[in-house]
Order: C-alpha cells, then sequence, then structure tokens
C-alpha cells in the first residue's frame, strides 16, 4: 500500500471479502479509538468504518479533522452524533436492511422456544408407557394460530415480523408514530399491550423511547404474555420488567438487547427464571454481517466524490 492512498480506519470487526475489497482502495488500518496508536492515525484518517460498540461523538470528531465520512456497518445509528457530523461536513452511510431477515428469524425462533417445548431423542424410550409420557409431557399449552402478536415500531422490522405472523394465522395489532398504509388494527401502546398475547419490539433508539416500556405497559400486559425485544436496551425499564417476570411465572421475557451491554451481575434481569438474555444476537447470521460489512462500498463512493446508495447524513 502506497500512503498517498485515502486513510481509513476500521475499528471493529468487518467480513474478510470487505475488507479486502477496501484494502485494494485505500489504506486502511484496524486500530480502536482507544488505542494509543490512534493518537496518530486519527489526525489523518478521512473515513472511519465502525459497528455498534464505537461511539462517534464531539469528541472523537475532534481529533479526526480530516475526515470526510463515517460508515456504520449496520442499521442502527444510535452510536453516531448525527448533527456532530452534520456540523463537521462529515457523511454518514449505513446499511439499512442488511439485516431484517436475521432479526426476523431470531423473532421467530425465540417465540416458538417460548410456545413450543420439544425434546430430541438420541435412544429409543424403554417402553410404550415412557414413549406416552414424553408425548403428554410437550403438549404444547398454546400455538400462534388464534393468538395476538403486538408489534410496537411498525419499521423495516417490525413490519416484516407482522407479515410473518399474519402468514402463520396469528392477529397482528401495532401501534408507531405513523400510519401504516397496508396494516390493519393500529392501536395505542396500553391498548396493545393489554390485548397482545406476544409483544415485539422493534423501535428506533431516539431518546423519547427511553424507557417506553415502563411499569405502566407491563402493568397492563396478560399474566401469561411473551414479551420480546430485539431492538435497543433502554427501551424497557429493566425493573419493571424483572417484576413483572417475578410476580407472573407464567409469562416470559426473551431479550436480546439490554441495557447496558454486555449486561453485568448487578442488572434486575439476572437469574430469573423466565428472563432469558441473549448476547444480542438477533442480527448476527453470516450473510447479514456481510451485508452490513459491505457498507465500505459507500464509503468509497463518499471519498471518491460520488454521492452515497445509502446516506443518514
Amino acid at each position: 500500500m502506497t500512503n498517498d492512498r485515502p486513510l481509513v480506519i476500521q475499528t471493529e470487526d468487518l467480513d474478510p471479502e470487505a475488507a479486502a475489497w477496501l484494502s485494494g482502495r485505500c489504506r486502511l488500518v484496524r486500530c480502536t479509538t482507544d488505542d494509543p496508536e490512534a493518537n496518530e492515525l486519527l489526525p489523518n484518517a478521512r473515513g472511519l468504518v465502525v459497528r455498534t460498540y464505537t461511539t462517534v461523538d464531539a469528541a472523537l470528531l475532534d481529533r479526526c479533522p480530516r475526515l470526510e465520512v463515517v460508515g456504520r456497518a449496520g442499521v442502527g445509528l444510535d452510536n453516531i452524533d448525527l448533527d456532530a457530523c452534520r456540523a463537521r461536513g462529515i457523511r454518514v452511510v449505513h446499511t439499512p436492511g442488511a439485516n431484517t431477515g436475521a432479526v426476523v428469524e431470531f423473532v421467530l425462533a425465540v417465540l416458538l422456544d417460548a410456545l413450543r417445548p420439544r425434546v430430541f431423542l438420541d435412544r429409543p424410550p424403554a417402553s410404550l408407557d415412557a414413549w406416552q409420557d414424553i408425548r403428554r409431557e410437550l403438549v404444547a399449552p398454546r400455538q400462534l394460530s388464534g393468538m395476538t402478536l403486538g408489534v410496537i415500531g411498525l419499521g423495516r422490522i417490525g413490519s416484516r415480523v407482522a407479515r410473518v405472523a399474519t402468514s402463520l394465522g396469528m392477529r397482528v395489532v401495532w401501534c408507531d408514530l405513523e400510519d401504516k398504509p397496508g396494516f390493519d388494527n393500529r392501536l395505542t401502546l396500553p391498548l396493545l399491550c393489554a390485548q397482545a398475547d406476544v409483544i415485539s419490539v422493534h423501535v428506533d433508539g431516539r431518546p423519547e423511547n427511553y424507557h417506553l416500556i415502563s411499569a405502566d405497559a407491563f402493568g397492563r400486559m396478560k399474566s401469561d404474555m411473551v414479551f420480546i425485544n430485539t431492538s435497543r436496551g433502554f427501551v424497557v425499564d429493566p425493573v419493571a420488567c424483572a417484576e413483572f417476570m417475578i410476580n407472573h411465572p407464567g409469562a416470559c421475557a426473551m431479550l436480546d438487547v439490554t441495557d447496558p451491554e454486555p449486561f453485568t451481575e448487578t442488572s434486575p434481569l439476572v437469574d430469573i427464571s423466565n428472563v432469558h438474555l441473549s448476547p444480542h444476537i438477533a442480527g448476527a447470521t453470516a450473510a447479514a454481517k456481510k451485508a452490513m460489512s459491505w457498507v465500505v462500498r459507500d464509503v468509497w463512493r463518499v471519498l471518491q466524490g460520488d454521492e452515497p446508495e445509502h446516506a443518514a447524513v
């Protein structure tokens, strides 16, 4: 590589093919922003490629006087100060839709985990009676068809979840800040919480969504409801969630995101039998991670003076 190529800093993992593609055009250096090497690299960086756990705020931008573009290999932009980037004339690009299918699959998977008990046998049962006992124990008390799914946030992912649920025979109710043509049964949040057997949260990271699912919302939910959050951890009041689940052992919470991440031993959600915490993996398929990594194409477009395909700023 020659030093006349634009310097781009990669702070988190990228698919090797996408990283190699960008390396063929730029001087791509893997370095976290708190690495001592960053003090020398950031002042000359023209591009920055991040994922979820790099905070791009005014303090970081002040260390990057030549920065032209921030590429977020993913969908949400909660970790990027868009106003600060806009004020400095820095473009922000991302990959909307790259992990939609993966997240929808995850929602369906954990929903079935909650509702469909199952076991796989590695040897024949001891007797016909044992076989029958196993089958009786694994009768699911509920099935998706006939249940009501409440979708909070009917955006790209939420609308896909709603369509999948409808195809499985579920009644779908939803709430969102905007009307969504083609979808019936729009409710207020309190009514949705009261009617839904299953709630799946898909809201964005705007500050107004902090503790959107509050003690009041949990207080309206059914005692045997299934609560799924794959959006942002801070959307859910963890104390209210913990208290509801402790007091309603027939309910369960499937939480792929927490606040903070990773959660700690002091989290009120730890060690509750009907609260299931996963390590932010809803979008973690090889295909989704590859698609998100190709944000590098838009990073290169900006550095070339061209208009990016998916610009946030």
